[in-house]
């Protein structure tokens, strides 16, 4: 659509209908969508993720969606995956001159592309972890502290996930010559905010749906599948509390109540990760869409046109 502009994302909060205003603007420009949630990569889970497939399919026409669907239950994708599946797809969408968009809200996979930060994969060092295993958290971060960060913060809030920040920073520092070569992005960033009141409606709204069509079932048929506990519970929010329901930890309005406050505790997190975004330099251009969205389209495309970053 022009020269300047080569990414277009629509970011926002769980349940502010991102993905139907991304397939709607897809479907008048001729762009494909890249998801970027890093739940719904999985195959099977897909009311507990959210995957509405409805919302891919404008008049009749099937959206092109990428990295949905591409890995079984049970592994852990991670997001230096996401950042080499997403320039795959990227690259192949621009080679059939049609326009990438980004759609999604997990913060950490958005970033990590529009960063372009220098992701490799670390393997284990058994030796360092041994060395660092008898450190406090506080000595771990001391450590940390002392390198050149490279890449985006790392959560250290456990003494495991700062030995593995040390790991890879350690790592980064003995191969200087490690280079990323990933193609420039000069990303329109759409921001998709609803009222704070409605987006509440909607997440609970949505989740009693989701339940009454069948979401406890989803979980129970992974379970049988040989899915473990311990791996549904690590993918969080309505894999979590469906299971620990369905082992017996929690009854079923126990549940869905708890279940119901993460869910609305998340989004508010997923608000604080976009605000962080333009903190640190990001512009992002809020939309409040109501209808039909035809008024929005209008407005994304008028700033594409305009071409500048």
């Amino acid at each position: 659509m022009n020269n300047n502009y080569n990414l277009l994302v629509i970011l926002g909060p769980t349940a502010s209908g991102k993905t139907s205003f991304a397939s709607q603007f897809a479907f008048k420009t001729g762009g494909e969508i890249i998801s970027a949630d890093s739940r719904q990569v999985y195959r099977r889970m897909d009311l507990g993720t959210g995957k509405d497939y409805s919302d891919y399919i404008i008049n009749g026409a099937e959206i092109p969606f990428h990295l949905i669907d591409i890995r079984e239950p049970g592994y852990k994708y991670n997001v230096y995956e996401y950042q080499n599946d997403f320039f795959k797809a990227y690259k192949e969408i621009g080679e059939r001159g049609n326009l990438p968009i980004m759609c999604g809200g997990t913060g950490l996979y958005i970033e990590a592309v529009l960063n372009r930060f220098r992701i490799i994969h670390v393997p284990a060092d058994l030796e360092l972890r041994e060395k660092l295993s008898k450190k406090s958290l506080p000595e771990l971060e001391t450590i940390l502290m002392g390198f050149r960060k490279t890449h985006n913060k790392t959560d250290t809030d456990t003494i495991k996930r700062a030995i593995r920040a040390i790991e890879i920073e350690a790592y980064y520092a003995s191969h200087p010559e490690i280079k990323v070569d990933l193609p420039e992005i000069t990303p329109l960033i759409m921001g998709i905010d609803i009222d704070r009141e409605k987006r509440r409606e909607r997440i609970t709204g949505r989740l009693q749906q989701r339940l009454d069509n069948g979401m406890v079932d989803e979980v129970k048929k992974l379970l049988n599948e040989g899915v473990s506990s311990a791996d549904l519970i690590y993918y969080g929010l309505e894999y979590k509390y469906i299971t620990q329901y369905l082992i017996g930890v929690l009854d079923y309005n126990e549940m869905r109540e708890q279940l119901n406050i993460a869910i609305h505790q998340f989004a508010k997190r997923q608000m604080t990760w976009f605000r962080k975004m333009e903190r640190n330099g990001f512009k992002i251009h809020w939309i409040k869409p109501c209808g039909d969205f035809e008024n929005e389209i209008k407005f994304v495309e008028e700033l594409y046109k305009k071409g500048n970053p």
